[in-house]
């Protein structure tokens, strides 16, 4: 597989645990069944996709930058749908995990 397959698979991998993670606050603690059918979903793609990217990445580049993207995306779905604190210190704290993944990828060859 090519890496920029790979790169793409995770890329893909973290958006889906982003959907997964704002999911678990849809199933309200899984008693909602549609939400947690489709947040179990999204696991199971994020997962899988993960597992594919690692066959030609890093593993510790590929989980870091994994869960970077579920971080970083998880949060700005809460600052943007759920009205959660967008403070100075919180922005600031993000750009640095942005910086520290694309460190990551950037130092992967």
């Amino acid at each position: 597989m090519s890496p920029h397959l790979s790169w793409l698979l995770l890329l893909l991998a973290g958006l889906f645990e982003v959907a997964w993670a704002v999911g678990l606050k849809y199933t309200n603690g899984f008693t909602r069944f549609w939400p947690s059918v489709g947040t179990a979903v999204a696991l199971i793609v994020s997962i899988g996709l993960l597992a594919v990217a690692l066959r030609s990445l890093p593993i510790g580049t590929a989980y870091a930058v994994w869960v970077g993207i579920g971080a970083v995306g998880t949060a700005v779905v809460g600052i943007v749908a759920f009205g959660e604190s967008a403070s100075l210190t919180r922005v600031l704290s993000l750009l640095l995990i942005v910086a520290g993944v694309a460190g990551l990828k950037f130092s992967t060859s």
